[in-house]
């Protein structure tokens, strides 16, 4: 069954043009992601699907006999209301069904009486309320009765995502569900969820995401918005990629034929007389399309390798027995921890466990009620927080970045321009001249890590740096963080993105207690799950403390045992020293066969990566030994 058929849609924002003749068709059953670069128009497009916005031309035919429901970022509620007032708000037949039959257990009008079960059965309204009851439930809503005003971010998310889940369950009507960022502001376990819920139930989907395991999970087409076209994929998030790379080699092929053209076309148009003949007017219009192909831009500016960052002192962070509640909430207890040069540690947890406090504890800006906090002289914290950013009305994007400085230093005495900076960070020349106001949110976003990050400093706290920002721009930021040489302390509960960067967990598990994992976030959830199902087959507990080193002594020839935390760091680095190996040698194969320079620059920076990440493991891997 087709739920929407689309022909020619376009549209633009002045002269920026977001889309343009682009066709596609929505059927019974679809499970699509949109992946784009913020500012493409992902939230335009489903914007006109949902009758909000009008395209400039084009058609957009919706099956009458389906509904369209939208999970949008931004939540309109009334403060007022109660978690069950406001499930009750929803526009469908059964809901009202329902409301009328709550009202016709207090009447004494039996016509009424009739007539709310009549309506009861009409619209199969009878399982609805332990639906709804069922949602909440799993969604860890229990008090109905709380005030919508008085919910969290994330607690108002999943009452939002409650509602649509029963809405989509109350119209017994085909439906499109349109979600734009519905995992933001939810903690893993909820997204789990959700990824599960989604993945099994027989719905019509279409996503935007930037979390790639949910994608992966619930979605198998994927729609790739860029240079203003649409293009089809379907598989996993890998495929897409695969595809993407073939797609960008093809067209610098053709790139590379049309230059040649050209130059040979612009001689013989050099040497007409003015005067055309009919066949001398097709070759230069043929010659018009060749310039305009010769001339497209396909270069992917890739990151430079050599950043100068502020040099790190012996000493970077310490804390000391600290200790944080809010009134009866414990959220610290007695937490140690001593933070090493080039550390990358993901902090994680459901929301409220006190993440956030320790990221202002660490920097000043929130006190402890006990224990002491050691920070090096030469320590320059950048904080990516989730408050939005601060701006002059009117302010142009390249003008607020030269607010801090006209260039950005290089290890190799060179440096890059606030525009050559803009550009690593997708921000071309038209919208460098732009004011910030103009911006989408998601660009606002992207502005805002390249802010912090610029004004380069060796420790990085990154508080959910991944909310709202386009996957093309978490690539990018994957690599700067990978290359990253100070500290860095990561909250996220992007799985995918903390799989990639980091490499130790700091466990927020309520009631003050803090698990120190060494592993990745994928491994850590593992555990976890295991311990819920086998407690005896669970990983002991690994205390957060750091020991105080021991007073200088006579050399001893006997060797100490290994501490629990250090055993799993001696077998997570015998386990990836062959893997780092082996793409070592493959990327040494890939130079002897390449000829292209920015391929070559690209697998250079990536050998150099990990040819250190080896090095370093094989240090550590010698002083474990000799331990």
């Amino acid at each position: 069954m087709n739920y929407v058929s689309v022909e020619n849609l376009t549209k633009s924002y002045g002269i920026k043009v977001l889309f343009k003749n682009i066709s596609f068709h929505v059927n019974e059953g679809d499970k699509i992601a949109i992946v784009a670069k913020n500012g493409s128009g992902k939230s335009t497009l489903l914007k006109i699907l949902m009758g909000k916005e009008i395209a400039d031309s084009g058609t957009v035919v919706i099956n009458k006999d389906i509904q369209v429901v939208l999970f949008d970022q931004e939540i309109d509620f009334d403060s007022d209301l109660t978690i069950d007032e406001f499930m009750m708000t929803l526009d469908s037949a059964p809901i009202q069904a329902l409301k009328n039959y709550h009202k016709s257990l207090l009447s004494t009008d039996y016509d009424f009486i009739e007539k709310a079960l009549a309506e009861m059965e009409i619209h199969k309204a009878w399982d609805l309320e332990n639906d709804m009851k069922q949602i909440l439930s799993q969604l860890k809503i229990t008090d109905l009765e709380a005030k919508m005003g008085t919910l969290s971010g994330g607690q108002i998310k999943r009452v939002a995502l409650a509602k649509l889940l029963t809405e989509t369950r109350a119209e017994h009507r085909h439906t499109l569900l349109i979600m734009d960022e519905p995992t933001n502001h939810l903690d893993v376990e909820m997204v789990e969820w959700l990824e599960n819920y989604l993945s099994k139930a027989k719905i019509t989907l279409l996503l935007v995401t930037h979390d790639r395991y949910f994608l992966d999970a619930v979605c198998d087409i994927i729609w790739e918005m860029e240079d203003q076209n649409l293009y089809f994929h379907n598989g996993s998030y890998a495929t897409y990629l695969e595809n993407k790379m073939i797609r960008e080699d093809n067209m610098n092929s053709t790139i590379d034929k049309a230059n040649n053209l050209y130059r040979k076309e612009l001689e013989w148009m050099r040497r007409q007389p003015k005067a055309r003949t009919t066949k001398s007017k097709s070759r230069i219009d043929s010659f018009y399309e060749t310039e305009k192909v010769a001339k497209t831009d396909t270069r992917k500016q890739g990151l430079e390798l050599d950043f100068e960052m502020k040099r790190l002192g012996n000493k970077i962070l310490e804390l000391k027995h600290i200790d944080k509640s809010f009134g009866n909430k414990l959220l610290l207890k007695d937490f140690s921890y001593q933070f090493q040069r080039g550390e990358k540690v993901g902090i994680v947890g459901k929301n409220g466990a006190g993440k956030s406090t320790l990221l202002n504890i660490i920097q000043g800006l929130e006190k402890a009620d006990n224990g002491e906090i050691e920070t090096g002289e030469t320590i320059s914290f950048g904080y990516f927080s989730q408050k939005g950013l601060t701006y002059k009305e009117d302010e142009r994007v390249i003008d607020f970045i030269k607010e801090i400085a006209e260039y950005y230093p290089l290890a190799n005495g060179k440096s890059l321009s606030a525009s050559q900076f803009l550009r690593l960070f997708l921000f071309d020349d038209q919208t460098q001249y732009s004011p910030i106001s103009k911006l989408s949110g998601g660009e606002k976003r992207r502005l805002h890590l390249m802010y912090i990050l610029y004004q380069n400093p060796n420790f990085l706290i990154f508080d959910e740096p991944t909310n709202d920002l386009d996957l093309p721009t978490l690539t990018v930021l994957e690599i700067f963080l990978q290359m990253f040489q100070g500290s860095l302390i990561i909250v996220s509960h992007d799985r995918y993105f903390m799989d990639r960067i980091v490499d130790h967990i700091l466990a927020f598990e309520g009631e003050g207690k803090i698990r120190d994992f060494i592993g990745n976030f994928s491994e850590y959830r593992e555990n976890q799950k295991l311990e819920e199902k086998n407690p005896k087959a669970a990983v002991i507990e690994q205390k957060v403390e750091t020991p105080t080193p021991a007073p200088v002594s006579k050399p001893q020839t006997s060797k100490r045992k290994l501490s629990f935390k250090e055993q799993r760091e001696l077998e997570t680095i015998e386990k990836e020293m062959p893997e780092l190996e082996i793409q070592r040698a493959k990327i040494l194969d890939q130079l002897n066969n390449e000829a292209d320079y920015e391929k070559i620059s690209k697998l250079s920076a990536d050998l150099e990566a990990i040819s250190g990440k080896l090095e370093n493991h094989e240090m550590r891997w010698l002083e474990l030994q000799e331990e």
